[in-house]
């Protein structure tokens, strides 16, 4: 007992002597020291400086939400989201503390409770241009991205130079896929703030969108001088030069993003496409496997077979896979990842994986025309003609201008004995650009008509 009075006398002592020293400042000295240590970014040295400030006037609520912006800028986000709770139960018509939990909450994809918090900070404010930024900023990551639009515009109707708002709406823009109107925002952005790295991508993104491969390039080989640790910016230029034919320094940029993130799934399927381009088989399957095995997912009778069918599959086979077939950009449902390992394997000669994955890949995106079309093929070229056509069917219904669909039914058509309907398929390959379809329409056609 006696040690332990000795300690509660020495604990007593010891408060007293910090009331002494505390009563030599004010909570508004206190308060004023955070601010000053906030400002030159001593984190640390604020919170505890509001902290006492709070212990000596804890009804003061500009105290609690200076702190919970430093809590914020240490990364205790709870914390920062308490000290603004105590913020507007003190000041309920404090549109900063609604603003700044709204971000809190955003970031802990609360985002009902983010959105309630921006809709009260605007109806407190609704002249702030920030505040709509915000709104929008949390909408765009609920993919509602009309509305977050709407408040981008209006954001930029308050702030009219204002390079973050400017590139918010780009990015939306780019999302909602109006690659001209993101462009000019972006470049309006990049007048105001010309190493801004996300505007540079941003416009980057829409001129690779748009065909200008030259100007895509440069903003990205800008943006990766400003942000040579980005990951999505080595990838984002591997696409342009994917589409320029580049592929070994594709590949190059591919690397380099799987480097700086070992998980880029779309990163490995762009690399295995290019090295499917580069004749690498067995490595474009090795990558286009690992761009399916990282999904978080849960994810036929034969009529007959003729050397006729095969031998005109051939040249549809080269135009799939080296002409006409242009996707390296992996979308979200990975689909074209299933669908390019197809073609691969059925290139291999292993028809029946092949097949499997071109089912995978019609599951995953059931409007996807050319899915249906590659399936027609393979189906063909394992014997199943009626599975052929009726992919083919398809692929003309939901894209009416497929060419080597009208092609390839036609064939098998004309080999199945209908040959008007054969030879009508055909003519509208010819017609849509696909030539190859005249030389059987001279060699067999010609003679029908006669006939």
């Amino acid at each position: 007992m006696k040690k332990i009075y000795v300690s509660l006398c020495a604990a007593s002592l010891g408060l007293l002597l910090s009331s002494v020293a505390l009563g030599q400042q004010t909570a508004v000295d206190f308060f004023n020291e955070g601010i000053q240590k906030s400002n030159a970014k001593d984190f640390t040295g604020a919170l505890q400086a509001f902290t006492t400030a709070i212990i000596m006037n804890p009804e003061n609520a500009p105290s609690y939400y200076n702190r919970a912006l430093a809590k914020s800028s240490l990364n205790d986000i709870q914390g920062s989201i308490a000290d603004l709770d105590q913020t507007i139960e003190l000041n309920s018509q404090d549109a900063n503390a609604y603003l700044y939990r709204g971000i809190n909450r955003s970031k802990l994809e609360d985002f009902r409770g983010a959105m309630q918090d921006f809709n009260r900070s605007i109806e407190l404010s609704p002249n702030d241009a920030y505040l709509y930024y915000n709104r929008g900023l949390c909408r765009s990551q609920m993919n509602y991205l009309a509305s977050a639009l709407t408040d981008y515009n209006k954001a930029a109707s308050l702030a009219a130079n204002d390079a973050n708002i400017l590139t918010a709406r780009g990015n939306c823009k780019n999302s909602l896929t109006d690659y001209k109107g993101a462009l000019a925002d972006f470049g309006l952005a990049l007048e105001k703030a010309p190493n801004k790295t996300n505007a540079l991508s941003g416009r980057g993104y829409a001129r690779f969108k748009l065909e200008d491969y030259k100007g895509s390039l440069a903003d990205f080989s800008r943006a990766i001088e400003l942000s040579p640790q980005d990951a999505e910016l080595f990838y984002k230029r591997g696409l342009v030069k994917t589409r320029l034919g580049e592929f070994d320094n594709a590949i190059a940029d591919y690397n380099k993003t799987l480097d700086l993130n070992p998980n880029h799934f779309r990163a490995f399927f762009s690399r295995g496409f290019c090295r499917s381009r580069g004749g690498n088989t067995k490595l474009a399957l090795n990558d286009l496997d690992k761009s399916i095995e990282m999904d978080n997912r849960a994810i036929q009778s034969k009529s007959y077979y003729s050397d006729f069918i095969t031998q005109n599959l051939l040249p549809l086979l080269a135009t799939v896979v080296q002409e006409r077939y242009k996707v390296a950009e992996l979308s979200e449902d990975r689909a074209d990842a299933y669908m390019v390992r197809g073609i691969l394997k059925n290139s291999a000669g292993d028809g029946k994986p092949a097949l499997i994955d071109l089912n995978r890949a019609v599951e995953l995106n059931p409007i996807n025309s050319e899915a249906y079309f590659i399936r027609g093929i393979i189906r063909s070229s394992l014997g199943d003609q009626k599975g052929a056509v009726i992919d083919c069917n398809s692929t003309v219904k939901l894209n009416p201008r497929h060419a080597e669909a009208y092609y390839l039914r036609g064939i098998i058509r004309y080999d199945g004995g209908d040959e008007v309907a054969g030879c009508g398929d055909l003519s509208r390959a010819g017609e849509l650009g696909y030539v190859q379809a005249y030389k059987l329409i001279t060699d067999r056609c010609n003679k029908v008509a006669r006939q």
